[in-house]
């Protein structure tokens, strides 16, 4: 206590050194102390208020207390005169036994009599409840058929209660009631019946519909009851629970199964497209089905069945199914295609589950018809499939093509007037579809596709180059067969150009990879070979024809008055009048390379050393023929257009024309020079040959010119295309010497 007034009078010194730091505060201690005293008298009364609260609760506590004490005294004494009175009663209640026996025995009499009624009448009720049954009056039956059941379940539990293992009343009840249990099951047929027809039912009479549901209601209350009952006494009556909610169900499910597969209206063998028929009827009878069972159905059933949602999902149960059936027949490619479209597209587009009278979420929620892998498997075999089909198509194309090119009559021509066969056109259709289908699938799928076509057509390709290779070598056997064999070269090489731009266009309308393939670069690279050897083919076509003219250069029927070139120009052009239905851009080079073999074989009957001319008049003679041939080749194929190498390749006649017709030979080492410089891909033996032609060059000249040549020999850079590196020179002989050193003796 002494402590605690301490630390008052020091808490209370602390609080007024705090208010009396400064001299102006002290004129504020008047008004400071009737403040604390104001606080003082409040804190004051506040602690009497609680003190006589706290008094007032303690009395009444106290009083309850006493109250309290003398009901428990009360009620003791109560529990005493109680216990008094069940001692005295004791054998009283003993006495009643036979008073309680006949209070349950009256239970079950009266529970008899007021049955005796419907006991007596079981046979009569019996008859007329099954004409209700047959007349379809189901509610109205049912209730006669609860009526025999209740009566029936009464007198049992009674029997029960009074003694339950006297089996033989039972089964004497059980007898007699017999007939119940035939008109429960006749009901329950009816029941099924209706279920079974319940999307015609709903339509013509949604009632019938609705009294199916209401009985399948009340039985399944009565079975609640008499399993709850049971739960209490052990008994339950026959044929308890009958579980119709749950039979009704499976009734529906096997309905909307047989609905499934009852789609099937024609098989494979009547049909080809029996898949696709039978498809669309699914889809058809779904999304109608689905639509009434929204718009009429739903209104049948209690809400807590959920029944929409249900029958969402019994369909799609149903559907999973049948499709899974469906993968294991034989199926063939575009039945898988058409399969796994309806599958993976239809199924859940807005033509059937995604339909807008139907609820999205729903079909969003539904899981697959087919699992991952079983797709999987289906696509692996259809891409076997179709490997297997494609491979066989693009060699029946190729026959066919093949016996077209056999054909007196020219191929067709495009709108530009480009020959052409039907080839490409067949190939790229079959691709096409192919395509087609697979776009319908999905997306990678549709790419995986558009490779697998790509691979078989570098296959393709392939062999197509090794029958254009065959198709040349039959012809070479017999040139006068086939009589159409330049117009098909030409359309086997046109075919090239088209086939180039179909894959183009396939790629832009199939695939989303822009970067080039291997594939991609092999095709290009086997077309492209396919069309140079056809070019080739026919440019040997013309040189076979060309070939005696061309022997005929640089000789001395040439010399002296030949119309050889005149003849080479005008086969050239000749053949390339048909060679204008060639593509670009193969067209301008076989136009090049044309102009090219003749410069190579006019600069190859030089090198032959075929005439020697004996003077200069011989030399100005032939150096001016080659000059103005070597114009009419510039001519020919500047007007066939091929290509600005023209001046170049005819140049070089032109300059060894200048190395002949020289008069001053001291002058012949700059002339040679000239050549050399111009075309450096010239070799010594070529000088040397030009050198013998010319007949004037001594043997030391010659060694002069070949040695100062070597001496300062051009490097070839392989700008331009060469033109001498190809030819060969002859070598000359022990024999060749010989005959022509008899020659000069002769002469």
């Amino acid at each position: 206590m002494e402590e605690t007034s301490r630390e008052a009078v020091a808490t209370a010194v602390q609080r007024v050194a705090g208010m009396l730091q400064r001299s102006d505060q002290l004129d504020k201690v008047e008004q400071y102390r009737r403040r604390e005293a104001r606080k003082k008298a409040s804190v004051e009364a506040r602690l009497k208020a609680a003190i006589q609260s706290q008094l007032d609760g303690v009395r009444t506590g106290l009083t309850q207390l006493h109250s309290a004490l003398l009901d428990v005294k009360d009620i003791q004494s109560s529990l005493t005169d109680v216990s008094q009175d069940w001692r005295q009663s004791i054998s009283t209640i003993e006495n009643l036994k036979d008073v309680k026996d006949a209070v349950v025995q009256h239970s079950q009499l009266a529970s008899a009599v007021e049955n005796l009624k419907n006991i007596f009448s079981v046979p009569e009720i019996v008859g007329h409840t099954q004409q209700l049954i047959e007349q379809a009056d189901l509610l109205q039956a049912h209730r006669k058929l609860m009526e025999l059941e209740s009566s029936r379940d009464d007198l049992m539990y009674e029997q029960y209660r009074m003694d339950s293992k006297n089996t033989s009343d039972m089964h004497l009840i059980s007898i007699y009631f017999e007939d119940v249990q035939g008109l429960s099951d006749e009901l329950a047929k009816q029941l099924w019946m209706v279920l079974q027809r319940a999307m015609v039912t709903v339509r013509r009479d949604p009632t019938m519909l609705v009294s199916v549901v209401r009985i399948i209601e009340r039985e399944e209350k009565i079975d609640r009851r008499m399993v709850d009952r049971k739960k209490q006494t052990g008994f339950i009556p026959p044929g308890r629970p009958k579980r119709w909610k749950d039979r009704m169900f499976e009734v529906l499910e096997g309905t909307v199964s047989t609905r499934i597969e009852g789609s099937q209206a024609v098989t494979r063998e009547a049909d080809k497209m029996w898949l696709v028929r039978l498809l669309e009827l699914t889809r058809k009878y779904v999304l109608d089905d689905l639509i009434v069972v929204k718009n009429l159905m739903v209104q049948c059933f209690p809400p807590h069945y959920d029944t929409y949602n249900r029958f969402f999902s019994l369909y799609h149960n149903a559907v999973s199914s049948r499709v899974k059936e469906l993968v294991f027949e034989d199926l063939e490619a575009n039945e898988i295609v058409s399969l796994l479209t309806w599958v993976l597209n239809t199924y859940k587009s807005v033509e059937m589950m995604g339909h807008p009278e139907l609820a999205l979420e729903s079909s969003e929620q539904l899981g697959s018809l087919l699992p991952q892998d079983v797709v999987d498997d289906l696509l692996s075999k259809y891409v076997q499939t179709f490997t297997s089909n494609i491979t066989g198509w693009l060699r029946k194309a190729l026959e066919t093509d093949k016996k077209d090119w056999q054909k007196d009559t020219e191929p067709e021509a495009d709108q530009d007037g480009y020959y052409q066969t039907t080839l490409p056109a067949i190939v790229f259709q079959m691709f096409e579809q192919n395509l087609q289908v697979a776009a319908q699938i999905d997306g990678d799928f549709k790419e995986q596709v558009l490779k697998l076509c790509l691979k078989q057509m570098n296959s393709f390709l392939v062999r197509y180059r090794e029958e254009a290779v065959l198709y040349k070598e039959e012809h070479l056997r017999d040139r006068q067969l086939p009589q159409c064999y330049v117009q098909y070269m030409i359309a086997i090489i046109n075919n090239c150009q088209t086939f180039k731009e179909s894959i183009n266009s396939l790629k832009r309308k199939y695939s989303q990879v822009c970067q080039a393939t291997d594939s991609d670069a092999a095709i290009e690279r086997t077309l492209n070979e396919v069309a140079k050897e056809g070019c080739q083919f026919l440019l040997d076509e013309v040189f076979l024809d060309l070939e005696h003219h061309l022997s005929e250069l640089l000789t001395r029927k040439w010399l002296t008055g030949s119309h050889a070139v005149d003849t080479i120009c005008v086969t050239v052009e000749d053949y390339f009048n048909d060679f204008n239905k060639v593509k670009k851009p193969f067209n301008q080079e076989m136009t090049g390379e044309a102009l090219r073999r003749v410069v190579v074989d006019y600069i190859k009957a030089v090198m032959q050393k075929r005439i020697t001319f004996k003077n200069a008049d011989e030399r100005r003679e032939g150096a001016d023929r080659m000059i103005k041939e070597a114009q009419q080749f510039n001519f020919l194929f500047t007007k066939l257009a091929a290509g600005s190498d023209t001046e170049r390749l005819c140049g070089a006649i032109v300059a060894i024309a200048e190395v002949f017709k020289l008069t001053d030979p001291t002058l012949l080492f700059l002339e040679v020079t000239t050549l050399v410089s111009k075309y450096p891909d010239i070799r010594e033996d070529h000088i040397q040959a030009l050198l013998t032609v010319r007949g004037d060059a001594s043997r030391e000249m010659r060694g002069m010119i070949i040695g100062t040549l070597s001496e300062n020999k051009v490097s070839y850079g392989g700008v331009s295309q060469p033109i001498f590196r190809d030819i060969t020179v002859p070598t000359i002989t022990m024999t060749t010497m010989t005959s022509m050193a008899t020659a000069k003796l002769l002469k």
